[in-house]
């Protein structure tokens, strides 16, 4: 029976490369959608794949934005602390 993958068990890398490859998936939906011309049903999913993409992004972007918090610390020096995720 093949092994099931945990989604705790990525990397940093592949939560890096995750964010990288939504980024430039929404990049490129914006540049399609912008030609105007696909259908109002195209566009329309082709949106809501969008609003996945940028919630998808901003949760990571807050992530990563927390440690960057963590790491610093309150007194302005770097300090390690542990980090719980949402």
């Amino acid at each position: 029976m093949p092994k099931k993958t945990s989604k705790k068990t990525s990397t940093k890398k592949e939560k890096s490369l995750n964010f990288e490859k939504a980024l430039n998936e929404l990049e490129s939906l914006v540049e399609t959608m912008e030609q105007g011309d696909l259908s109002l049903e195209d566009s329309l999913k082709q949106f809501e794949r969008g609003v996945e993409l940028t919630r998808q992004c901003q949760s990571a972007l807050k992530e990563a934005e927390q440690k960057v918090q963590i790491l610093i610390g309150k007194s302005g020096q770097v300090e390690l602390e542990a980090f719980e995720k949402d």
